[in-house]
């Protein structure tokens, strides 16, 4: 049977089908982070949303090929370093004193990898740096100065440009007209034809440091931002590839110059364009200066990785996801209902406890531009009903939602977030095991009409988090809120 899947597409501002360019694969790009400091949750958002679509396209049976960069060279980078061997510096928590920009880019991209394994993210086919490939660059260069679309700085500064006016399709991605957009600010104007065309190459400056420049054609210096990505989606997935994703924020300028120096080029690029919405705290933009940050660490610090990945990956992609106070609050209750109905069901069938297919309402949302609040509401539609079967004692009906419950938490990526007794199933096993060892003396305390030392035992699972439920099958447990 032929399924259909649609996904929204930025570049023809609808939603329309897809249909892999190779058949029985797909080639998809997003964009990582610049590593210039600890990660934000924008940058864990995109990463659930992206790492959501990977896992949905291989259980519809793709084979997929995901390229992540890391982006370990840019202006930001450079600066935080020199920040770090200037006079009276004074390091904020994430930063040393006099540290190279090449280790202090290296080591924040470890702090991503963390976050991306804590969270369940799983990793890429190829996630390459910008610094590994400027030879890459150096040929896409060259061929848009061949082709007429780039051309070396009019002063002596050694940029070279893009030139945005001989590429009539340029703003065709955010649909934007070329007098209408604002300037590049990432070089000095005096050397471009026009405001608005962008640094493909930096010319080495000497306030940066010599190890951040390359010899070039055009003498040393450094690849522009956007150039990178252009340059490693080409290498890792070809002339044409299906989809390039990030985050909202990087449709103008970074994509938009991304499609149009390689289009220019004479690539087709990406078949679609795909972007996740932002994080907001209580509906207002997240901002230092006012105070209302709130980062991954935190997150995790108030609640289990499979609870702050529920809430990350809980909203539609495209939408904007709000966080409040209560956010991870609510999102730990789903998060435990679920669990709480697969111990359950595990309970009763034993060795039947077998992973099936998603509920079919869960495929349609999913296969309906990753509709994961439609999935999520089959998912528990699913655990309702298995509660109700579980209460009857209805084995079979128990056996079709765990296996459908089970599949759902999979492709959710919960299964692989975190190592808290909720997300391991090591841990989970153990502490059952532990677990139903002081429910049976509690329970034959109670034969013995011991009510003292059954009250203790219930007393102290208590007091550990544990709840423990009553019913004509025994007694049930679970983690307290």
């Amino acid at each position: 049977m032929r399924v259909s899947i649609r996904f929204y597409d930025t570049r023809q501002a609808q939603v329309r089908d897809f249909t892999p360019l190779v058949p029985g694969q797909v080639g998809l790009y997003y964009c990582g982070a610049t590593v210039q400091g600890m990660p934000h949750v924008g940058h864990i958002r995109s990463a659930i949303a992206f790492d959501l679509l990977t896992r949905w396209l291989e259980y519809r049976g793709f084979r997929v090929t995901v390229v992540r960069n890391v982006t370990d060279i840019d202006d930001k980078i450079l600066e935080k370093s020199a920040a770090s061997f200037a006079d009276g510096f004074v390091p904020e928590p994430a930063y040393r004193a006099e540290e190279p920009w090449f280790a202090l880019a290296y080591r924040f991209e470890q702090e991503f990898a963390r976050a991306y394994e804590t969270l369940g993210v799983r990793r890429p086919t190829y996630e390459p740096r910008a610094t590994g490939h400027i030879g890459e660059m150096h040929e896409l260069i060259a061929e848009l100065i061949e082709r007429g679309h780039a051309y070396p700085a009019l002063d002596d500064s050694g940029d070279v440009y893009f030139d945005v006016r001989s590429w009539e399709a340029y703003g065709s991605l955010t649909h934007q007209r070329i007098d209408d957009m604002q300037a590049a600010p990432d070089a000095d104007p005096r050397g471009k034809r026009d405001p608005r065309d962008f640094a493909l190459w930096k010319g080495h400056k000497g306030t940066d440091p010599e190890t951040a420049s390359w010899a070039s054609p055009w003498g040393r210096g450094r690849p522009g931002w956007h150039l990178e990505c252009s340059a490693m989606a080409g290498k890792y997935l070809g002339n044409a590839f299906d989809i390039h994703g990030g985050g909202l924020d990087l449709r103008f300028p970074h994509h938009e110059n991304e499609l149009a120096q390689s289009t220019a080029a004479g690539q087709d690029f990406a078949n679609f364009w795909m972007h996740n919405g932002m994080v907001t705290f209580e509906g207002e933009k997240m901002s230092k200066s006012v105070g209302n940050t709130v980062s991954p660490e935190e997150m995790l610090e108030a609640a289990g990785p499979r609870v702050v990945r529920y809430f990350l990956g809980q909203a539609h992609y495209r939408s904007q996801l709000d966080y409040s106070p209560t956010s991870l609050t609510e999102a730990g209750a789903a998060v435990e209902r679920v669990d709480t109905f697969l111990r359950n069901a595990q309970r009763m069938l034993g060795a039947d406890a077998v992973v099936g297919r998603v509920p079919d309402a869960f495929a349609a949302a999913m296969d309906d531009d990753l509709n994961v609040p439609q999935a999520l509401a089959a998912l528990h539609e699913t655990v309702r009903a298995g509660n109700t079967a579980l209460a009857a004692g209805d084995r079979d009906a128990v056996a079709a939602a765990y296996a459908q419950a089970a599949a759902a938490t999979a492709v959710l990526g919960l299964d692989d977030a975190g190592n808290d007794a909720g997300g391991d199933p090591g841990s989970t096993a153990a502490l059952d095991v532990l677990v139903r060892a002081q429910l049976e003396a509690r329970a034959a305390a109670r034969a013995a009409r011991d009510w003292g030392t059954a009250d203790a035992i219930r007393d102290t699972l208590a007091a550990a988090g544990i709840v423990v439920e009553d019913s004509a099958d025994g007694a049930r447990w679970s983690l307290g809120g």
